[in-house]
């Protein structure tokens, strides 16, 4: 069993004013996106300018935080929203839902290509490449936070979190996650982008990669107890998680289907 560090999850304190580590990884990551987004211009691999990219960042960081948070509030945690309406504000505590933010950045995305008066997969195809780094980010906030750990297991690298109740050893599915969502993904984007790709393609293959990946880890993921029987909607197996990934995998495939036999 590995130790967890329990790192503090305030970072520093300003007066009154507490500066936590999950707020730092998300200005890591739109800054992170931001810096490869404007290297990939510079190396021809997209057609926004430097400005639309600033542009483009700021658009997605409001549909991230907003999507992810109503997001999570209404695949996860609708009984606390209706009992205390401020916990839709309390992103430092955690409770992003990925497939919320998803939503919230396509609709986000889709305001700022008919601004700029450009196509929509243009869009969701650039920034398809670097959210992997993004996400990765997200995923180290949740190890700081000690949340959304995994199922108990006796492997050598099992964490006790302080966040569980039952301090037992468990997966630490937040690195899985970390790895797989973000430098596996992002690794694949960045090769598969490397050369002219048809519109749709990028957007589907991240789509098909991500939701299989967050399928797979969903089987050893402690599942959110407020859902179903102990967390699982269906037979001890089903999760919410998987539920919502099947149709981005599904999506995803088709998206790269269409891409790949609609070449231009």
């Amino acid at each position: 069993m590995i130790l967890y560090p329990d790192i503090q999850p305030v970072a520093f304190s300003i007066g009154p004013l507490k500066v936590h580590w999950y707020g730092i990884t998300y200005l890591v990551a739109f800054a992170g996106c931001w810096l490869l987004l404007q290297y990939r211009g510079r190396k021809g691999l997209h057609k926004l300018t430097s400005t639309q990219i600033e542009d483009l960042i700021f658009y997605a960081a409001l549909g991230v935080i907003l999507g992810g948070r109503i997001g999570y509030t209404l695949f996860y945690n609708l009984d606390n929203f209706l009992a205390n309406p401020l916990v839709l504000l309390q992103i430092w505590n955690g409770g992003m839902s990925f497939h919320g933010g998803l939503l919230g950045v396509g609709l986000a995305l889709w305001l700022y290509a008919k601004k700029i008066q450009i196509s929509l997969f243009t869009i969701f195809d650039t920034v398809a490449v670097v959210t992997p780094f993004g996400l990765a980010c997200g995923r180290i906030g949740n190890f700081i936070n000690a949340e959304l750990w995994g199922r108990p297991t006796d492997l050598p690298w099992a964490m006790v979190f302080p966040t569980d109740p039952l301090a037992l050893p468990r997966h630490p599915s937040m690195l899985y996650e970390m790895l797989l969502e973000g430098v596996l993904l992002l690794l694949i984007m960045w090769r598969f982008t490397a050369k002219r790709q048809p519109p749709m393609a990028a957007t589907g293959l991240f789509l098909a990669c991500y939701g299989s990946f967050r399928f797979a880890v969903e089987f050893v993921r402690q599942p959110d107890a407020q859902m179903g029987v102990n967390g699982f909607i269906y037979d001890n197996w089903l999760t919410q998680g998987m539920i919502l990934s099947t149709p981005m995998i599904l999506g995803g495939i088709f998206l790269l289907f269409y891409a790949c036999n609609n070449k231009n």
